[in-house]
């Protein structure tokens, strides 16, 4: 348990949909496992999920998940857990939550061969990309897409406060070639933001479906990238690359906001530490 973190159970679940959701009362509920790290996940009959946030830090993608998960997933090759209906607290159950629909599929592994994964994900990137911006949030303050310039001070402050647990002339060299790259040419594209291999769903090599939008927003697609070190191997990630078509300096910058992450992680790990 992290500090802010709740326990939810099998029998506030079922309060809150007898009481809010009646006609889904005669399903069974079957709690899953806790894979993720700020939602738990209900079961509800064979088609429907319940997804309630854990901690304060979740309750926000609640709101956006309703507002553009409907909206983005006409455009999207594959299926994405789009909100059919959203809860309200009760049943000692303090914030909103959401009823999804169950999407099928098993999560990649690494050392599987990935090159169909990663050509599929590249789609799915791409069409994310295309999507008309209709309005939606635009990435702020140190998060996932927005530009390097925003993330300098702290990340070089960060390099000093290390000090000899990393290398940091090293470090800073790769800095200081990201901040040289060009940056993202064009307006905020939209993100999922979290393509880890947990959020994928693949059937026999193929993408069936992504998940957890809790990094959504638009921005530089640079961070789009990261599949190609943290999932992918060599194979797999030039097919990743071809596919994505982006350009050199997209690549550099994908690879500094990586490292930029983990320093910052290594520094301050916030969200564990604190509510």
């Amino acid at each position: 348990m992290r500090p802010g973190e709740i326990v939810v159970a099998v029998e506030q679940v079922r309060a809150l949909i007898d009481e809010q959701f009646p006609e889904w009362s005669d399903l069974p509920i079957v709690p899953q496992p806790l894979n993720g790290t700020d939602n738990a996940l209900f079961r509800l009959g064979d088609s429907l999920t319940a997804r309630l946030p854990r901690a304060q830090w979740a309750v926000d993608q609640v709101g956006t998940d309703a507002a553009w998960l409907p909206r983005l997933a006409p455009h999207l090759p594959v299926p994405v857990p789009a909100p059919v209906a959203v809860g309200r607290p009760g049943a000692d159950y303090p914030w909103p939550w959401t009823v999804v629909p169950w999407l099928d599929g098993r999560n990649p592994q690494a050392g599987q061969d990935l090159v169909d994964l990663a050509i599929d994900l590249a789609g799915f990137v791409r069409a994310m990309i295309a999507i008309d911006p209709m309005g939606g949030p635009v990435k702020e303050g140190i998060q996932r897409g927005v530009p390097l310039v925003q993330r300098e001070e702290l990340t070089r402050r960060s390099i000093v406060a290390l000090g000899d647990r990393i290398d940091r002339r090293a470090v800073t060299a790769a800095w200081d070639e990201a901040m040289a790259a060009d940056e993202w040419p064009g307006p905020p594209v939209w993100l999922h933001g979290d393509l880890l291999e947990g959020n994928l769903l693949v059937d026999r090599g193929r993408l069936t479906g992504v998940i957890d939008f809790g990094g959504l927003g638009r921005g530089d697609p640079a961070v789009e990238v990261r599949p190609g070190w943290s999932l992918f191997d060599v194979r797999a990630r030039a097919a990743y690359r071809e596919a994505l078509g982006f350009d050199d300096a997209t690549w550099v910058r994908a690879g500094v906001r990586r490292a930029a992450r983990r320093i910052l992680m290594l520094r301050v790990p916030a969200r564990w530490a604190a509510p």
